[in-house]
């Protein structure tokens, strides 16, 4: 009997769309000092997070150009080790718009992502998408901030996009567009998960990403350094509405964002036996024993298992210990090894 296929393979029709494997934190900075701290960070913990350098809310009003420069630069440059670094454009309609994306487009480095923030509906995406092309950036994945009434209306199609494999909802923003009709306390950690209108567009977002394998991104928690708060606030986005990916906008909000993302190390621990040995039976039906009971487990039980070992992977096997790295090798690739999350805290800054 040949070699058995590897789970992606064997547990997923060829046709069936697969979510972008993106790190589970999203990294935000704009000032200069920050920008670089933030790439020595990723540096130093592997590419479980993004850093995703500002080149909207970061850049001084008019002088959007001489920011791009700035950033261009740092994308270009040996402080980007693992290629996990996206850029945040101007809205599309600023008057800079364009001149800022040909200088991003140029840098030595394309970058990982690029995010359209404020789009008002698909058709603003469907430019930028189209202007981006244009400029030479067509093989660069786009992201958009969902933050305008236009394009939460509209999130199905913006989701459907070809070029799109990320949502955000833009929390803030999102408020602000309904002129005081709700109230500052549902932009907290913990207001923002009950007030009706923000868990709707938070719900629809996931959704409607879901629907077409994208990955839908949380939005920011503006307690920086309430590590509790935010770790709170990434468990109830990952296990109550579906989030996969959440925005961090202090150093200090990175692990907590991982730890939440990641699975539990009890359950994890099963996963990876129940899938060894569906590998090991070529992926046919087995009886595994957990728990005091024996249990049926098929291709549908192992797809769940195998997603969550994904989602280890993607967190560094934080809080766990991996797989021995042959294993990880084969079911991932020879890269594997730089994506462990080194022990320690993520420095506060």
């Amino acid at each position: 009997m040949s070699a058995p296929a590897p789970p992606r393979t064997a547990l997923f029709e060829p046709e069936e769309l697969a979510a972008p494997a993106l790190p589970v934190c999203d990294h935000y900075s704009g000032v200069e000092a920050r920008m670089r701290k933030s790439l020595a960070l990723q540096a130093e913990m592997g590419p479980v997070f993004d850093v995703t350098l500002d080149n909207e809310d970061g850049a001084p009003v008019g002088a959007e150009v001489e920011h791009a420069r700035l950033v261009a630069e740092l994308l270009g440059s040996a402080a980007n080790r693992h290629d996990r670094v996206g850029v945040r454009l101007l809205p599309w309609g600023h008057a800079r718009f364009h001149d800022v994306l040909e200088v991003v487009l140029g840098a030595a480095r394309a970058p990982a992502y690029l995010m359209l923030p404020k789009p008002r509906s698909a058709a603003d995406v469907q430019q930028a998408a189209d202007a981006i092309e244009r400029a030479g950036g067509r093989a660069v994945p786009l992201h958009a901030l969902i933050e305008t009434h236009g394009a939460l209306a509209e999130v199905a199609a913006i989701a459907a996009h070809p070029r799109i494999e990320s949502l955000s909802f833009g929390l803030m923003d999102f408020v602000s567009a309904h002129r005081g009709a709700i109230p500052r306390s549902a932009m907290d950690a913990e207001g923002q998960f009950t007030h009706p209108l923000v868990l709707r567009a938070k719900l629809e977002i996931a959704a409607a990403c879901h629907a077409q394998a994208k990955v839908p991104s949380h939005s920011v928690v503006t307690e920086l350094a309430d590590a509790q708060a935010i770790g709170r606030a990434a468990r109830r986005a990952a296990a109550e509405l579906g989030y996969t990916r959440m925005w961090s906008i202090h150093p200090a909000q990175i692990r907590p964002i991982v730890e939440a993302f990641a699975p539990r190390a009890d359950e994890l621990a099963l996963a990876l036996e129940i899938v060894e040995a569906a590998q090991a039976a070529h992926w046919a039906p087995i009886r595994h024993r957990h728990g005091g009971e024996d249990r049926l487990h098929d291709r549908a039980s192992y797809r769940y298992f195998w997603q969550l070992i994904e989602r280890a992977e993607r967190t560094g096997w934080v809080g766990t210990t991996p797989p021995p790295a042959a294993l990880r090798a084969a079911w991932f690739g020879g890269n594997a090894a730089a994506r462990t999350r080194p022990a320690g805290d993520a420095p506060a800054g």
